[in-house]
C-alpha cells in the first residue's frame, strides 16, 4: 500500500535543461493542476509496483492499486482541491448531489497532490470515508471544493484510515 503522506521531488534546473525552458516556465506549466496531473499520476504508478493507470482519461479513475480499488488523483492548487466530479467543474457547470454521492462511492479514495511548493509536492492519501465525512459536517464548500488552507490547516490533521 501507498505511504499515507509522502512527497514527491523533481530537480527543476535538470527538467528546464531537458525541456529547454527556464525553471520559471518549469514552474508555472507545473503548478497548473490540469497540467500536471498526467505527469503525477505516471509518477505514482511508476513508484508504487502493482498500482495501474485507468484505461483511459475518461474513465472514472485515474489509478487502481493491486488489489482492485480505484483511486482519483487531484491537485491542491492555490485555488483549493475539488472532491466533485470533473465534469461539474469550471465555467457553467454545477454541484450535483447525485453525481458527486455516484462518484464517491466508485472509488476508494483520493491521492491529493499539493502542488503550490513544486518542485517539492506534498501527497496526501485520503480515503473516500473522509469525503463523506467532511460533507455530512459541512466542512466542505456547497460545490465539494475546499480552499488549500483550510485542507492544510484543519482536513489533513483529520484524515482516518
Amino acid at each position: 500500500m501507498m505511504d499515507k503522506r509522502f512527497q514527491l521531488r523533481w530537480d527543476e534546473e535538470e527538467l528546464a535543461r531537458a525541456f529547454k525552458v527556464t525553471t520559471a516556465d518549469v514552474r508555472e506549466y507545473l503548478t497548473d493542476g490540469r497540467r500536471v496531473s498526467f505527469i503525477i499520476e505516471r509518477r505514482l504508478k511508476w513508484e508504487n509496483p502493482g498500482w495501474k493507470l485507468a484505461p483511459s482519461e475518461g474513465a472514472g479513475y485515474d489509478l487502481l492499486d493491486p488489489d482492485g480499488n480505484m483511486w482519483e488523483v487531484r491537485s491542491i492548487t492555490r485555488q483549493g482541491v475539488y472532491f466533485n466530479p470533473s465534469n461539474q467543474v469550471g465555467s457553467g457547470r454545477v454541484f450535483n448531489e447525485d453525481g458527486f454521492t455516484a462518484k464517491l462511492s466508485g472509488i476508494k479514495g483520493f491521492i491529493l497532490s499539493d502542488i503550490v511548493e513544486f518542485p517539492v509536492v506534498d501527497v496526501f492519501v485520503v480515503p473516500v470515508e473522509n469525503v463523506f465525512r467532511w460533507h455530512r459536517e459541512r466542512r466542505l464548500g456547497a460545490n465539494a471544493k475546499v480552499s488549500r488552507a483550510k485542507f492544510l490547516d484543519e482536513l489533513q490533521k483529520d484524515i482516518r484510515f
